[in-house]
């Protein structure tokens, strides 16, 4: 990976600081997203992992930390060699969408405890270009070994687990399909001022409603879409931020929870495992949902959106549906969620929770550009929550960010 700019000078971190570190992102970057038909993976790796040390200002050698999933075989190994990077420490945690909440929480751990200096996060996947050059075929499962050979078979593909949880939601507490509908329409109009979102067009409820049915009760825009793309998060500790091109964006608390795997050990299809790592999140970083300006979801599907808001305390449990259809969602919104266009309009190349990050980080910096958040007095956001998740909720890591 060239370098991007002149290499600062190394700080050695003590092994064990008297007090642990506090943490800021320095970087974020998106690689070239969307209709990628010529980069292979690894180049979107590179790509926006060049950008994102740019964009941080600091030289590529204090990057002395590499977190990543979903490419080859030892994905951190055979990343950080195509990167020219020889790490002392490595994450390679894996557990779906939550992957890079989860990994943030675990890399600003070592940068507090010293372990670490800087980590970089680094995602690419040509997931679209893959199925149009049929290198690669769409999967109904992620395989049919261990627990999951008791569900397979009888063709409970991911989207259908994640079709009958939001049947559950709607069965208990009445929430409509134009509830859920209207979660699709704020995300379009979010990505409507995003350069970097695939579709842009504004959507009606009554378009979402009358898609093709891909999944009772999912049509096809209640689902995400399949993009290419890659993005990159750079976290330093807080010795570095002096050096950085712009205002740091501090981690200040993080939570991770794993829920299931079988659809029959889940107790409550109602209840995501945010509900867990939300909680831990905001206790530790000392903030309450009430105090956050903007929230970043991990939206495979439409329910996944209106159901962690829920379980991270935004509004009660069963009242999601009358939360998200008063345009609460939209960026001028109580609650600006998703603000470019998640991964319902925006991209969505695979495990999208990097993007959360980014996406975060680059409101809270004010870097937005026509899609920037501002509070109702016109100054921009100072707390942003970001969370992750994975398989059919299974797993959860929410991270809470801070401006200043």
């Amino acid at each position: 990976m060239p370098t991007a700019v002149p290499s600062n000078t190394i700080r050695t971190a003590a092994a064990t600081p008297t007090a642990p570190r506090k943490v800021a992102v320095v970087g974020v970057a998106l690689s070239d997203c969307g209709r990628v038909d010529e980069a292979t993976p690894h180049a979107l790796h590179a790509q926006a992992a060049r950008r994102a040390l740019a964009d941080s200002g600091l030289g590529r050698d204090v990057i002395d930390g590499i977190a990543s999933a979903g490419l080859g075989t030892l994905a951190p190994v055979e990343v950080a060699e195509y990167l020219g990077l020889k790490p002392r420490w490595v994450d390679s945690t894996s557990v779906g969408g939550a992957t890079w909440e989860v990994m943030a929480a675990h890399a600003a751990d070592a940068i507090a405890a010293g372990r670490a200096n800087a980590v970089l996060l680094v995602y690419g996947s040509t997931a679209r270009a893959d199925i149009k050059a049929r290198r690669r075929t769409s999967n109904l499962s992620f395989g049919a070994r261990g627990p999951l050979q008791f569900e397979v078979p009888y063709g409970h593909s991911l989207i259908a687990k994640y079709a009958m949880a939001a049947r559950r939601h709607m069965h208990e507490y009445g929430t409509t399909l134009e509830q859920l509908a209207s979660v699709a329409v704020q995300a379009r109009a979010n990505a409507a001022t995003n350069p970097d979102a695939m579709f842009r067009d504004p959507i009606t409820v009554d378009e979402v409603l009358e898609g093709p049915m891909i999944a009772d009760p999912f049509t096809k825009l209640h689902c995400c879409i399949r993009s290419d793309g890659g993005c990159a998060v750079l976290l330093a500790a807080e010795e570095y931020v002096q050096d950085c091109a712009a205002a740091p964006v501090w981690v200040l608390g993080a939570g991770e929870h794993v829920s299931h795997t079988t659809m029959s050990e889940w107790d409550d299809f109602t209840v995501s495992p945010a509900a867990v790592s939300g909680r831990l999140a905001f206790e530790r970083a000392g903030v309450r949902p009430a105090d956050i300006d903007i929230a970043e979801i991990y939206d495979a599907f439409t329910y996944m959106t209106l159901v962690t808001l829920e379980d991270l305390g935004f509004c009660a449990k069963g009242e999601g549906g009358a939360f998200v259809e008063k345009g609460r969602l939209l960026r001028d919104g109580e609650l600006p969620t998703n603000t470019d266009g998640g991964g319902l309009s925006a991209q969505h190349p695979g495990m999208r929770g990097l993007f959360l990050l980014v996406e975060a980080v680059r409101q809270l910096r004010g870097a937005a550009g026509e899609g920037q958040v501002r509070r109702p007095d016109g100054s921009l956001p100072e707390l942003a929550v970001a969370s992750g998740t994975g398989g059919w909720f299974c797993s959860s890591g929410t991270v809470v960010l801070g401006r200043g």
